[in-house]
């Protein structure tokens, strides 16, 4: 039996093209009210930030990215004057890498942070945003806004998948009330 042309160069072409497929990966988060994001992180800051630098890692295998915050108010943790924390991703040069899920950081916007120190590729005991998009809280009108509200979020130990605030978002004076209810103090 003689295999036609056609069908002969689909087979060739996809184990040419076989080596160049990469894996599939995804990111999932787990729900975190408020009550969770306040015990398990150390700082919490309303805050505008000032300036925003990437740079490779000490192994120049990963692009990290240096966030540094004016703090206005602290909601939880010792207030030390400017804040600087590290998260995963960013740009330098023509390379851009990019974390599914991570916070959307501009300079000179206001926000909430809520940061603990983990260890990041390359980078030890980095203050950062543990929780990615959750940890951060737009901050517009009097009102804080979650990042993480157009995140699809697995369902946290109570079946919740709603972020705190949802669309409305919360109260700066409410977000602050549920901090201190919740920061183990």
């Amino acid at each position: 039996m003689r295999i036609p042309r056609v069908v002969f160069g689909l087979v060739l072409a996809c184990v040419a093209l076989a080596p160049l497929a990469k894996p599939s990966h995804a990111t999932t988060l787990i729900r975190q009210g408020l009550d969770r994001l306040a015990a398990e992180n150390d700082l919490v800051v309303e805050g505008r930030v000032l300036e925003i630098h990437s740079y490779w890692n000490g192994g120049h295998s990963f692009i990290l990215t240096d966030v540094t915050v004016h703090p206005s108010r602290v909601l939880k943790g010792e207030r030390a004057g400017d804040v600087t924390f590290t998260v995963m991703g960013g740009t330098v040069g023509d390379l851009t890498t990019v974390i599914v899920s991570e916070a959307d950081l501009t300079p000179g916007s206001p926000y909430v942070l809520f940061l603990s120190r983990a260890d990041l590729p390359g980078a030890v005991n980095r203050l950062t945003l543990r929780e990615h998009s959750q940890g951060v809280f737009d901050v517009a009108g009097g009102r804080a806004f979650s990042q993480a509200r157009d995140v699809p979020l697995a369902p946290d130990a109570e079946g919740r998948t709603d972020v705190p605030g949802g669309a409305d978002g919360l109260l700066l004076d409410e977000l602050e009330r549920q901090v201190h209810a919740h920061d183990g103090h």
